[in-house]
């Protein structure tokens, strides 16, 4: 049976942990600081837990110098659950924003108010996606089901990188292309918020850096287009300048944790421009569902149900040990680690361009996840290089179920050492493969 270090593990998620957290969580599992229980056992109302949520808090807050004008969220339901959260929270700022510019011009007269913003919502409401792969597809798939029963019309696909590229996700259009609801007052829309996924984990696709066109520098705060960042494959993997995003949200379970937390960093004015239920339902929409919603469970202090506090210690310990290891660099020094590792992979891959395809056009690389297809997705070939991989003990390699081929998830857990094995594999495959027989007809 092989042992822990013999193993290299390249799945996209539940990915690697560090070996020195699992070892400490093994025994918080039993016994958390000699307390005679486990940490999974202790009230989640307790002074310990209180502990765990605030030092978890401090080190991401560190390592993202994450503002103090935002809050930190953990959260139930993954990044499949804030495509919902967002859309619920984030309508219903759109519509406190109307009813207080309402109120301004109508005063107190409540009929009149819901009157004007239930006919403003049905005509001019606009919700922006980006859709670069398959995440963000779902997420706008998800908003527009939310709104269906109001119209068909909410959704804007601001940019469907397939339409680009032949009906596949292997590329970011140019910037002047995405047709973006356009500022306030230039056109009859209003935009709730606009939404992009960072990391394609699906498909091999990364931003490569902040989109320029999404910058934003406003004299009324009522005219911001919220920006939301789904950041769940290549969190704490680079820097990134959170003031230039109202929300950040991610699963944990792949640079982070372990599953059952979701992480949300948000704009603490978003958590307080919300109208009562009652005029939401009153305009014709739902109030966010408690669970989801971010102003209670802030007030909570993310403690509004019962969280599980085991996966948010290991969150924090995970955190503290980028720290520890970067020091004062903090991301920098993980940026530039991540780079290394995912530049190795990529130029073995580009150096046998006969046997390795790699999916994404190269200005769009995944640093995270590498997708490709062995001798153009010959299934054959594929599957023997699954199997030898195997066999070496590099797992995790298969690509996604709904496209096929190949995927080395490079997270941050997986370290130099197993992506030297990883590369030498792949050196010695693209040797010693042979391309699949043609059969001839006769």
């Amino acid at each position: 049976m092989p042992d822990r270090s013999s193993v290299a593990y390249f799945g996209a998620g539940p990915a690697p942990l560090p070996t020195p957290v699992l070892e400490k969580g093994a025994e918080a599992f039993v016994n958390y600081e000699n307390t005679g229980l486990s940490l999974v056992e202790i009230s989640h109302r307790s002074q310990t837990a209180n502990q765990i949520l605030a030092d978890t808090k401090a080190a991401l807050t560190t390592l993202l110098d994450i503002p103090h004008n935002y809050e930190i969220l953990f959260m139930h339901g993954g990044g499949s659950g804030e495509f919902g959260a967002v859309v619920f929270n984030l309508v219903s700022v759109w519509v406190e924003r109307r009813r207080r510019e309402a109120q301004k011009d109508l005063g107190d007269n409540e009929e009149k108010i819901i009157e004007r913003v239930r006919r403003e919502l049905r005509d001019t409401l606009s919700m922006d996606y980006l859709v670069t792969g398959s995440w963000s597809l779902k997420a706008s798939q998800e908003a527009a089901n939310l709104l269906e029963p109001l119209g068909k019309h909410f959704v804007n696909v601001a940019v469907d990188s397939r339409q680009s590229s032949s009906g596949k996700f292997d590329n970011i259009p140019p910037e002047d292309t995405w047709k973006l609801t356009p500022p306030r007052g230039k056109c009859g829309k209003v935009s709730a918020f606009v939404y992009y996924c960072d990391n394609e984990t699906v498909d091999g696709v990364e931003f490569p850096q902040f989109p320029k066109c999404l910058n934003q520098s406003l004299e009324d705060p009522n005219d911001e287009v919220p920006v939301v960042a789904d950041m769940s494959s290549n969190f704490l993997s680079r820097r990134v300048d959170v003031s230039k995003h109202a929300v950040i949200f991610g699963g944990a379970q792949k640079n982070i944790g372990i599953t059952d937390v979701t992480l949300v960093i948000v704009r603490k004015d978003l958590l307080s421009t919300h109208p009562p239920s009652s005029f939401l339902h009153a305009v014709g929409v739902w109030s966010p569902p408690t669970i989801l919603s971010w102003p209670v469970v802030a007030k909570n202090n993310s403690l509004y149900n019962t969280m599980p506090i085991f996966s948010i210690w290991i969150a924090g310990e995970v955190m503290r040990g980028l720290l520890d290891t970067h020091k004062s660099r903090q991301l920098a020094g993980q940026e530039e680690l991540a780079n290394t590792k995912a530049e190795q992979i990529y130029e073995v891959l580009d150096r046998h361009p006969d046997v390795y395809q790699i999916v994404p056009d190269r200005s769009v690389r995944s640093r995270m996840n590498i997708c490709f297809r062995v001798r153009g997705g010959d299934a054959a070939q594929e599957k023997a290089f699954l199997e030898y991989a195997e066999a070496q003990l590099l797992q995790g390699l298969k690509g996604h179920r709904s496209v096929g081929g190949i995927r080395i998830s490079n997270y941050n857990a997986v370290d130099l050492s197993k992506i030297k094995k990883l590369t030498a594999y792949l050196e010695d495959f693209a040797s010693n493969s042979k391309p699949p027989e043609i059969e001839h007809g006769v």
